[in-house]
């Protein structure tokens, strides 16, 4: 791993609620996650519903954002015992043994379809969660539901419309393992590559009005290096698909591969609705 300084932000969130002081990979993803909801203008005392909360990386940003008298429903369609190196399971547990544990409720293993609305939210976080959604109409029924129990939501994923050419082979090996998830394997972690113009269609269509947009810097993250060697490591795997599907293929492992070690991340697109 390139080496790489922390900011006073995070290095004070760090601090303040020694959270992952020997961690320098969730270290980096932390400053990304801070930086997010920073962007989403979480307010001190809000309450916030999460989706896809996943390990709880924008988790601890948002309890850390809405303070003492907040709170952060967070909620996941996915096992406890799915991830790696840390299960959902051990690493949210961590989290609510943590200084922030309070302000934070997780709910593994629901789907927001079947979440019961006790009292309302201020705001909706999707974080990094949209591509595991099967099908586009999936992700619209959740922001008809969405629409009718909160005031507003923030939208933050990965932005396909790189800007530097180190961030192409990102592109290609999500691009790939949505491939893969759809010819070879269904129950990969991509399904669907929603890029701005698409997701920014869906919250309009579910009634919200968008009225803030913004790019965050991601290309320090691990994460296109994390996609690249996987997607390398299912190579083999398209032997299994079409012809015209294997020549696609060959094409974006080239691309992705001409990298050399030289791959940044994709950044990050923020939309944000009322």
């Amino acid at each position: 791993m390139k080496s790489f300084q922390l900011n006073e932000k995070t290095d004070a969130f760090i601090s303040n609620y020694s959270l992952f002081e020997d961690d320098p990979v969730q270290q980096i993803q932390l400053q990304h996650r801070l930086d997010l909801v920073e962007n989403f203008e979480i307010q001190k005392g809000m309450r916030v519903l999460e989706i896809g909360c996943g390990q709880g990386d924008t988790t601890v940003a948002l309890a850390d954002a809405v303070g003492e008298s907040g709170f952060v429903v967070a909620i996941d369609i996915a096992h406890p015992d799915y991830g790696a190196p840390f299960t959902l399971g051990q690493a949210t547990d961590r989290i609510k043994k943590s200084l922030l544990g309070d302000r934070v409720s997780f709910h593994l293993e629901m789907d927001l379809n079947d979440f019961e609305l006790e009292t309302p939210f201020d705001i909706a976080v999707l974080s990094h969660s949209s591509w595991y959604f099967k099908r586009p109409e999936d992700l619209l029924k959740y922001f008809i539901k969405l629409r009718g129990m909160v005031k507003r939501i923030c939208f933050a994923e990965w932005d396909l419309e790189f800007t530097h050419i180190h961030q192409r082979a990102h592109f290609c090996a999500v691009s790939i393992l949505a491939m893969y998830s759809n010819f070879v394997h269904n129950d990969g972690n991509i399904q669907n590559l929603f890029d701005k113009a698409q997701i920014q269609h869906l919250l309009e269509k579910a009634g919200f009005i968008i009225d803030k947009q913004s790019t965050v810097d991601a290309t320090y993250l691990q994460d296109g290096q994390w996609e690249k060697g996987y997607a390398n490591s299912i190579r083999q795997r398209f032997n299994e698909v079409p012809t015209m599907i294997q020549t696609m293929i060959t094409s974006y492992y080239q691309l992705m591969n001409a990298s050399n070690g030289d791959e940044q991340s994709l950044n990050s697109f923020i939309l944000c609705a009322k």
